[in-house]
Formats: structure tokens, C-alpha cells, sequence
């Protein structure tokens, strides 16, 4: 049975952490390096939901890709902020956590290969690859575009949601319906940054999560690839699969959570929908 210090090692050696953003924290946040590891959880994010799941499961590690920690903080009180009860919690009850957050998004197979595989993607490549001679070649960096046989932009909408964890949030589009769609662009997570180069990869539609009224208004204004824009628990979900797979020889159980962790919870329409109009 291998020890947390054994798992996190290899879980550095498929994402190490000097590729993480400077602004991001991961790596082992709390788990002392000799408790044994039979059990591991994967999960987008550390919830008072996802601790008490891996506590009922009775695992040893938690394998996030969201850190719970991102910004300083000078007291850990669990009186006084959920994210302290919750580091009381996992160390009181011999629960390790380890994140992989920017590291897994730039990583070859990342976060992002693991929704345009969901997506039926073919012929990927990075949509912003890493730059340096240790990624030269390697196909790591942010998203990835590829193709699929030609179909129109509803249609494509239509098969992203249903592809993808279903969510409240559901899936919503910007852009002709009737637009023909061949290349995808997609990102896991909150894409906005990336729309010039979904643009410059020549792509017909960009998927990823939290784009915002400004620039997808601008974006299209200026002739941009149409838009889908789908829940962000939902667009990183599917990479839990393939972590809880690299894990599979070295724990006895690892599980992925399905706990949809998105924090809308309601979705309400008013009965517009402009794709049939």
C-alpha cells in the first residue's frame, strides 16, 4: 500500500508543479507523508460536500483540481470561516489533499483533453501551446482545438449538452444557428482569455466556461467564432476520469465524485429561445 508521499510523487511527475501559474497554489495542501493511502477521491472542488463524501467513502486522499487555499490567510478558525473547518476537518480524520489546477490545464492529457474527448474531438492540438524548449513538441498547453465531421452550430450546441454533465447552469449559445461548424476550439474552465486565439486558430466554435456579456458581445461583433458557453464544474469534470485513472495502479480504490459542485442551482426560462427564430 503506497504512502501519501509516494502517491502525491507520482502525481508531481505527471503534473509538476512548476508549470502551475505563478498566482496558483498546488501541490499538498494538508496530509502527513507516511499515512497510508488505499482510497482517493477526485474532485473539481473542496466543498463541505466532497470532504463529508470522502469521509463517508473512508478515503485517505482527496485529489482536487481546485485549490482550496488560492489566496493567503492568517487564520485557519474553523469557528470562523468554512474553509477552517473543513482543514480541521480533513487532518483530524487522516484525509490528505493534493491539488493539480494550472499544472492539469496545460498538461498533455490535461483537463482540456478530457473535454474534447467528451466532445468527440479529433486531430487535437493546443489552442495556446506552451512556450520553451521543455514544451516544444510536447502538445502542453492551454485548450486544445480539433475537429469534428460537419454539422451547424444548434446542432453542436445541442450535442455539447448533451455530452456534458448535466448542470443547472445548463449550456447556452451565441451565434447563427445555422452556422456549419468543422473546428472546435475548446477550455476547461473560464476561457474568456482565449478568445483571440480561438480566433486565430481559425476555429468555428469555442466552448469553455464564465464568459461574460462585454467581451462575447464583442467577440461575435467582430466576427468571431460562435460561442458555448457551459457550466464550469461541467467543462472540468470530465478530467477527474482520466487523474482517477492514473491512479488506478496505485491505489486500491479511487473514486471520482459526481457531486455537482456548480453553485447555480436554479435555472429558470423565460421562454425566449432565438435558435428557432
Amino acid at each position: 500500500m503506497p504512502t501519501l508521499s509516494e502517491v502525491t510523487a507520482a502525481l508531481d511527475r505527471i503534473y509538476p508543479r512548476h508549470w502551475a501559474q505563478d498566482w496558483d497554489r498546488v501541490g499538498v495542501v494538508c496530509g502527513r507523508g507516511d499515512i497510508a493511502v488505499r482510497r482517493v477521491l477526485c474532485t473539481v472542488d473542496v466543498v463541505p460536500e466532497t470532504v463529508i463524501e470522502a469521509i463517508e467513502r473512508g478515503c485517505d486522499l482527496i485529489v482536487a483540481h481546485h485549490p482550496l487555499l488560492l489566496r493567503g490567510v492568517s487564520s485557519l478558525d474553523p469557528a470562523e470561516d468554512y474553509k477552517g473547518d473543513l482543514v480541521h476537518t480533513l487532518i483530524e480524520r487522516s484525509v490528505g489533499l493534493y491539488v493539480a489546477h494550472t499544472n492539469a490545464d496545460v498538461a498533455d492529457p490535461g483537463v482540456s483533453d478530457a473535454l474534447a474527448d467528451r466532445l468527440g474531438l479529433r486531430d487535437t492540438r493546443p489552442l495556446r501551446p506552451l512556450e520553451g524548449p521543455e514544451h516544444e513538441g510536447t502538445g502542453r498547453g492551454i485548450g486544445r482545438i480539433g475537429t469534428i465531421p460537419a454539422t451547424t452550430f444548434a446542432a453542436f450546441a445541442e450535442h455539447a449538452a448533451k455530452a456534458l454533465p448535466p448542470t443547472a447552469w445548463g449550456v447556452r449559445g451565441a451565434g447563427e444557428p445555422g452556422r456549419t461548424v468543422r473546428s472546435v476550439a475548446v477550455c476547461g474552465g473560464a476561457g474568456d482569455a482565449y478568445l483571440a486565439d480561438a480566433v486565430a486558430a481559425g476555429a468555428d466554435v469555442f466552448l469553455t466556461a464564465d464568459l461574460r456579456h462585454h467581451p462575447a458581445s464583442e467577440h461575435l461583433a467582430r466576427g468571431g467564432p460562435a460561442l458555448v458557453d457551459a457550466a464550469h464544474w461541467a467543462t472540468e469534470r470530465p478530467w477527474l476520469d482520466t487523474v482517477a485513472g492514473q491512479l488506478s495502479d496505485l491505489a486500491d480504490d479511487v473514486t471520482v465524485s459526481d457531486i455537482d459542485t456548480d453553485p447555480w442551482t436554479i435555472h429558470q426560462n423565460s421562454g425566449v429561445n432565438r435558435v428557432e427564430s
